[in-house]
């Protein structure tokens, strides 16, 4: 086996488990299945994606590890109309991306969600996004 195939199945290997980790911390922190926290950090990614101006959202998927990053812009259309940018819009949008589910406190989820991408991602990278949403949303995102 060549060192280029043994390098790329290693960072394969590698991305497959950071994303891994970042499923099993989210299903751990809300007592969760794994396919359901799975479910969740897609449809919260995606929402947030599609709330960040372009630059925004390059700058927050440059920190994502890359399997989560295929995840985050998948399905993208980046001539989508931009939704309303309240906090009930907001998590409309997950729970509909997630599918009804009226045992599922969506609030609690996205804020676990959001405290997920807090240990994993740069203070300052997180200070931006949060300016950059309504001060009613940021209350799901606080900052430690």
């Amino acid at each position: 086996m060549s060192q280029m195939s043994h390098t790329s199945f290693a960072s394969f290997s590698h991305a497959a488990q950071q994303a891994q980790q970042w499923v099993n911390e989210l299903a751990k922190d809300l007592c969760w299945s794994e396919p359901s926290a799975c479910r969740l950090l897609r449809s919260v990614l995606h929402t947030v994606r599609d709330w960040l101006s372009p630059e925004e959202m390059a700058d927050l998927s440059a920190q994502l590890p890359v399997l989560v990053r295929g995840i985050y812009f998948e399905g993208w259309n980046p001539s989508a109309p931009a939704s309303e940018r309240k906090k009930h819009d907001f998590v409309v949008s997950v729970r509909n991306s997630f599918g009804y589910d009226d045992e599922v406190d969506f609030d609690v989820a996205i804020n676990a969600v959001f405290k997920l991408l807090d240990r994993h991602i740069s203070h300052g990278e997180i200070v931006r996004i949060r300016n950059s949403m309504k001060k009613s949303l940021r209350k799901l995102w606080p900052v430690d």
